[in-house]
């Protein structure tokens, strides 16, 4: 029964929040901005999640890789961008389904992800870039403490 309620809340949260999606002309400014937060950063890790899987963007992750990184991870770095893909993914799934804790954890991968950037030869701008959706991922994640809709 109590798995029925979570379900129910979960399709209740999504129904208010695809609603206002479609109807975003029609929203305060502020939960505009949560809701553009929002979908952005659970569309963007799960492109690059799937990008990573299938490579229909970039076939080339591992030049993005600090070479401490590939002796960090087990495996080899197209391994690691495997395994990085279902994480992001993963993430993807927490930032749409619970905006607050989901938020938290992307903007930690995003600074993990910049220093693995900043550490590779002339890729400072990528790092830089990075460390910028990451602060947008934790204001994302403040925002949804306000607008994130809780109750059907």
């Amino acid at each position: 029964m109590a798995i029925t309620h979570a379900w129910h809340d979960i399709v209740s949260d999504m129904k208010d929040e695809m609603h206002d999606l479609t109807n975003i002309a029609h929203v305060a400014a502020a939960r505009q901005a949560y809701l553009a937060l929002w979908a952005t950063f659970t569309a963007l890790p799960l492109l690059y999640g799937l990008d990573k899987l299938a490579g229909f963007m970039n076939t080339n992750w591992e030049g993005f890789y600090a070479s401490w990184l590939n002796s960090a991870v087990p495996g080899s770095a197209a391994d690691a961008t495997m395994y990085f893909g279902v994480l992001e993914i993963a993430i993807a799934a927490a930032v749409f389904f619970a905006p607050r804790i989901g938020g938290d954890v992307l903007a930690a991968w995003l600074v993990l992800e910049a220093i693995s950037v900043f550490s590779v030869g002339g890729m400072a701008y990528l790092g830089f870039g990075t460390l910028a959706l990451a602060f947008c991922a934790l204001a994302m994640a403040r925002l949804s403490t306000t607008y994130h809709h809780k109750d059907g």
